[in-house]
């Protein structure tokens, strides 16, 4: 074999090697803002959190990876309103969002309740009862229509919390009286941050604030892809609720003694 015909299929075989070498890429992971709510998301667990769990789950059965950035809520949500992101999880409801993002089908249903120190007694059947305690409250959470107009409705005594663990450890101090707080939140909370003491002295009205809060993976409407990853999720959401593996993932939260066992929520 001539030189020039060696040299011809020797660069023959290295553009082979190349363009094997060199296949289309792997899709890039969907980059998901969020924040810190254990249990359900959480920087510091390995599945980063129940509800992220699900989110990672439900996408990966339409095709796709994600990557979770973890920073203060209220800026996820403005950073995935202003399209830097390509979603949120997770939110609840709330009429802004309805207006300014797309909202998914429902990832879980949380169950708020209110918790207060034991020796209140606390007994309620509509808000209203409510009046002579002094409620917590964050900010930044979306709550009920109904309970935010009684937190801005200038008669009930309110004190704005920081974080859930504040309002935990100003309950204890006396500083407030009733905490309204996501059940499995307020578990995970006083099993990682009180003694088996503190915790006894508080206790979980059975009642819930309201059966049906749910919650949603966000995207930006303005960016070309959102809706057909909405679309993409919300099947994986389906498919992973039909299989049992969704129930199986939403494991309940250890509870301090003598709290009374959660409804079973719907889906």
């Amino acid at each position: 074999m001539g030189s020039g015909l060696r040299s011809f299929w020797a660069c023959l075989g290295l553009l082979g090697l190349l363009c094997v070498g060199s296949g289309p890429a792997s899709a890039a992971a969907l980059r998901i803002a969020t924040g810190e709510l254990p249990p359900y998301a959480a920087q510091s667990r390995s599945d980063q959190g129940i509800a992220l769990e699900i989110v990672r789950r439900a996408f990966a059965l339409s095709g796709h990876k994600v990557e979770f950035h973890f920073m203060p809520w209220a800026r996820a949500q403005q950073e995935t309103k202003a399209g830097l992101w390509d979603a949120s999880a997770y939110w609840g409801a709330s009429s802004d969002r309805r207006r300014d993002f797309l909202l998914s089908d429902n990832v879980l249903t949380e169950q708020w309740l209110l918790v207060y120190r034991r020796e209140l007694q606390l007994d309620w059947s509509t808000l209203g009862d409510l009046r002579p305690y002094k409620l917590g409250f964050i900010r930044e959470y979306t709550y009920t229509p109904e309970l935010w107009a009684l937190i801005q409705g200038g008669e009930q005594k309110v004190d704005a919390t920081p974080t859930d663990l504040a309002g935990l450890r100003k309950l204890l101090l006396g500083r407030i009286d009733v905490l309204p707080i996501e059940r499995n939140v307020a578990c995970e909370l006083l099993s990682r941050h009180f003694s088996p003491g503190e915790a006894a002295r508080l206790a979980a009205h059975p009642r819930l604030l309201t059966d049906s809060f749910s919650t949603h993976l966000i995207l930006p409407p303005q960016l070309p892809r959102s809706a057909g990853l909405l679309s993409d999720f919300n099947q994986g959401l389906k498919k992973l609720k039909d299989s049992g593996v969704h129930a199986r993932l939403l494991k309940a939260a250890p509870c301090p003694s003598g709290w009374a066992e959660p409804p079973t929520p719907p889906r």
